[in-house]
């Protein structure tokens, strides 16, 4: 749809409020939509050409609620998944079904194939590694010339780390980030061209990912897909369950953080009083982090199939209705954030929702913190005056909140 101008959201009736069209992401015009429903209808009905009828649930309570009460909101494949589009990756590929698209008992046994890999045990030995890793970047940034921050920064920081998670060679972190890219962007023509060029990239992705599968099982280490191969449970894994668990974590290892580095820089260079302050005292990065990854809202929603009949704010839900958690709004919710338009890194209150809630809480969450946390550090200690060039260029989707780039300059 043609970009509408504020006027026409607020004259627009309620009932024709549609929040799923991915230009309203790309053109960063969905909050004024997401601020009526919340207001006027937070649980709210709506029958869409492209995806059919869903529920979408906007407000912070609501969607805790939603998250919690899996027995009752599934998450699982056989049902629709996670994505209030039905199957698009399986449309391309032959591919299962993840453990963020699982409902217990299959989902405790799936996620704890990989869970040793996120204990704090395991995330202190890796903290050298990222300290190590920001230095190198950021050290090797060009001073007083434009470029992307997304292309040099934003990318490299999560996608090097996936190499080391999943034990590949970093020659090979870019195809992961391509490949990446190809699930993420398959709304995007600026990304994918064709279902034909993404079927064919998504192929060499799984050939890429059984190749390792056949390599761990000679040589098993500790990474990841070591931990897959070798886990007790792998025998109820099915092959295509191993693609979609191996694309769940190059997903979720990449676009959270690197999408919250290039809104997060961005932010605070359209906030300069918020940018002043941190530069002042590193005791504030722990909470600029956390207003970071709320503002952004990496994950603009996650789907959910009802199971029975239920009842949410009066409204009717019958079973196999689809319901749409939208981060995007929750994180925004004026009930729960005292002026959430506002980036405020000395925000107190809730935690963001970005992360989920429930058995499904993000795996990796702590690990984006980590990385975001020794970012800053290193940012403010080598190049703590960075300007944004122009605007973001944002990603067509629904479902993340992307950047595809951000023209930045760092002042000496």
């Amino acid at each position: 749809m043609a970009e509408m101008k504020s006027l026409d959201f607020d004259s627009l009736p309620v009932e024709l409020i549609n929040v799923s069209d991915p230009e309203l992401f790309e053109n960063d015009t969905y909050h004024p939509l997401f601020r009526r429903l919340r207001a006027e209808d937070p649980v709210h009905y709506f029958d869409s050409e492209e995806y059919g009828p869903f529920w979408s649930i906007t407000k912070y309570d609501d969607i805790v609620h939603v998250e919690k009460n899996h027995q009752i909101f599934s998450s699982a494949d056989e049902y629709g998944g996670i994505v209030i589009q039905d199957s698009q990756v399986r449309r391309l590929i032959d591919s299962g079904a993840s453990f963020i698209a699982m409902d217990p008992p299959r989902h405790g046994k799936h996620r704890g194939m990989v869970r040793a890999g996120f204990t704090p045990g395991a995330l202190a030995k890796l903290e050298a590694e990222i300290r190590d890793r920001v230095k190198e970047i950021v050290s090797s940034l060009p001073v007083g010339e434009t470029f992307d921050w997304v292309d040099a920064v934003s990318n490299e920081l999560p996608i090097q780390m996936l190499a080391t998670l999943f034990d590949i060679p970093q020659a090979d972190r870019r195809k992961f980030l391509r490949w990446s890219n190809v699930v993420i962007g398959l709304d995007d023509p600026d990304v994918v061209e064709s279902d034909e060029q993404a079927k064919a990239e998504l192929t060499e992705f799984a050939e890429y990912c059984f190749w390792l599968w056949n390599e761990r099982t000679r040589e098993p280490g500790n990474d990841l897909v070591s931990m897959l191969v070798h886990s007790p449970d792998s025998k109820d894994m099915q092959p295509m369950d191993y693609i979609s668990t191996m694309i769940l974590l190059t997903v979720g290892g990449n676009d959270t953080t690197r999408n919250s580095i290039t809104g997060g820089l961005y932010q605070m260079t359209q906030n300069p009083d918020q940018y002043d302050l941190i530069r002042k005292d590193r005791d504030l990065i722990p909470g600029a982090v956390n207003e970071i990854i709320r503002w952004q809202s990496p994950v603009a929603h996650m789907r959910r199939t009802a199971l029975e009949d239920t009842e949410l704010r009066g409204k009717q839900i019958n079973k196999g209705d689809k319901v749409v958690m939208w981060y995007v709004s929750g994180n925004r919710d004026e009930e729960i954030f005292d002026a959430p338009d506002t980036f405020n890194i000395k925000r107190a209150g809730p935690r963001h929702l970005s992360f989920g809630m429930g058995i499904h809480y993000c795996i990796g969450a702590r690990l984006a913190d980590l990385q975001l946390k020794w970012l800053w550090e290193e940012l403010l200690d080598q190049h703590p005056y960075i300007e944004s060039m122009g605007p973001p260029k944002r990603l067509r989707s629904n479902f993340i909140s992307g950047i595809k780039s951000l023209p930045v300059k760092i002042v000496a």
